[in-house]
């Protein structure tokens, strides 16, 4: 079993990650979908128009709910095969850069598992994007929202979008499945939505500043880490894919 750092000393078993500006320092799903149009072909236009429309969306008070399965249409009918390709090239792309690992937050997960606890990435975003990420840090499992499929294609359609309340829940129906309490397990988040998860645990951990989670760990004495920051900047251009070695 593992300790939490910044925290108590109490032994971990599990220990659930939330991934975009926690894990890593972009927002996974904006990158992804610019480059996934880039790949298409399609003009930087037309990632600019989805993603201004998203943003204005949630500027209007829109929910994370609601704007989480808009985003998911974006991707109806396009082939299986083709999202999970480019989510690894995105990827690869990315890790190239050498500054989409957040190291704090990083650290903290390999010093889980080397010390015996359960690692979970728990994410509004899609296998395609959280695959590779899993892979490398050596993740056991992912919970994210999960677009159907019918055929080898994306329907767009989502059921159940892993945002707010729906990370905890499944959270705590982990712990009840895998017969952990949670008293030994811990979460890591920056924003301000994922409060239920880190109140589904009892050694949450708030990484960064975000004033609704600094106030909940302060209360039950959990921990904090630092945050993004300004490298976390979703302004700047995706990057293209990396060339290969000569």
């Amino acid at each position: 079993m593992s300790a939490v750092p910044g925290a108590s000393d109490a032994p971990v078993e599990i220990a659930f990650f939330d991934v975009d500006e926690t894990l890593i320092t972009v927002k996974s799903m904006f990158r992804f979908l610019e480059f996934h149009y880039r790949e298409r072909g399609l003009p930087p236009s037309a990632y600019q128009e989805a993603a201004d429309t998203l943003r204005r969306r949630s500027a209007a008070g829109v929910s994370r709910l609601v704007t989480n399965r808009e985003y998911y249409r974006l991707y109806a009918d396009r082939p299986r095969e083709e999202l999970f390709a480019h989510g690894r090239a995105w990827f690869d792309a990315e890790l190239a850069t050498g500054t989409l690992l957040h190291q704090p937050v990083v650290s903290a997960l390999r010093r889980h598992r080397e010390q015996g606890a359960l690692t979970v990435l728990v994410s509004g975003s899609f296998r395609p994007c959280l695959e590779p990420v899993a892979e490398l840090l050596g993740a056991d499992e992912i919970l994210c929202s999960e677009p159907g499929y019918a055929g080898g294609y994306c329907t767009g359609l989502v059921e159940h979008p892993v945002i707010g309340v729906e990370k905890g829940r499944l959270a705590r129906t982990l712990m009840r499945r895998r017969a952990v309490s949670p008293s030994r397990a811990a979460a890591y988040a920056d924003h301000a939505s994922d409060l239920d998860l880190l109140r589904s645990v009892e050694h949450p951990v708030a990484v960064g500043d975000d004033m609704v989670l600094g106030a909940h760990v302060a209360r039950v004495g959990g921990g904090t880490l630092p945050g993004v920051g300004r490298a976390a900047d979703v302004s700047r251009s995706v990057p293209s894919r990396p060339t290969p070695a000569r």
